[in-house]
């Protein structure tokens, strides 16, 4: 196929040896299948602001740190420059989530590059080595859908365990490969300590899930996930490995603010450390 005008750049300096084929155009960007050197891989091109159709990234993008106080008076005052790096600190999340979330254990797609708003990683394929259909392709029985289901949730245990919050997560940004569920399309994961939005984004990441699955297992429905982990995660007893109930009871007990602070601006400061510490390996 004819190469698309912002993989050239990267076919001139030899990290692309040849485009295939386009795999998807969402919202966020558009998914190309490349080969690198003998490698098959999926090259991930950002669309710019004015292109895309997802336009809520201030409510995301609230509790990002931004380390050069230059860029961050630019962000915050609107400029060219400020809108640019707005836009390169957006597709460097997605990044930096990635490895993040890699390192903590949860299915993700390796990442390889990323240069000139361009997103090298893996290409997730199924069994014959073809792309990965996405979850709301699959057809599945109860039982099927209660394994994944149960799998998808580990999965944000583990990210909210590693201070992310996905977001956006829904059966369109699940691939399923021959090992089970990946997640996909992260640049809007959110700080789990640093914004005001998070609990709201993982109850409904984790409502999208059990309707999802609960039309295969009714009883999903039903179930209570994120109001039991994100108590969990307040009160600094979730762990990756909590086994979960899928029930909770509001208490009326009054709140102890001082502690529920205290946790909060514990879990805050570790989300920033392994941040400075990931940006630094990645230069970013």
């Amino acid at each position: 196929m004819k190469t698309p005008k912002r993989l050239e750049p990267l076919i001139d300096s030899g990290l692309i040896d040849e485009v295939l084929r386009s795999l998807k155009s969402g919202k966020e960007a558009a998914v190309y299948v490349v080969r690198c050197g003998s490698k098959i891989c999926c090259a991930k091109v950002y669309k710019e602001a004015d292109q895309r159709s997802f336009r809520q990234s201030v409510l995301y993008q609230e509790g990002r740190k931004v380390r050069n106080s230059r860029r961050a008076r630019a962000m915050e005052k609107g400029s060219s420059y400020g809108r640019k790096e707005q836009e390169s600190s957006w597709q460097n999340a997605e990044v930096t989530a990635l490895y993040r979330l890699a390192y903590a254990g949860v299915r993700v797609p390796q990442p390889y590059n990323f240069i000139d708003g361009v997103l090298l990683m893996e290409l997730v394929t199924d069994a014959d080595g073809n792309p990965a259909p996405r979850l709301n392709d699959l057809e599945m029985s109860a039982e099927q859908a209660r394994e994944f289901h149960a799998f998808l949730i580990v999965q944000i245990v583990r990210m909210l365990c590693d201070g992310l919050v996905h977001g956006d997560l829904s059966e369109y940004n699940v691939l399923v490969d021959s090992a089970g569920p990946v997640v996909i399309d992260l640049p809007q994961a959110v700080d789990a300590a640093g914004n005001n939005n998070a609990r709201a984004m993982l109850e409904r990441d984790v409502d999208n899930m059990a309707a999802y699955f609960g039309q295969f297992a009714p009883e999903l429905l039903k179930t209570q996930y994120a109001k039991e982990m994100w108590k969990l995660y307040q009160s600094g007893d979730l762990h990756p490995d909590t086994q979960l109930t899928g029930h909770f009871q509001d208490s009326n007990k009054p709140a102890d603010l001082r502690s529920v602070i205290r946790e909060i601006d514990a879990a805050r400061e570790d989300n920033e450390a392994k941040q400075r510490f990931l940006q630094d390996q990645l230069g970013l």
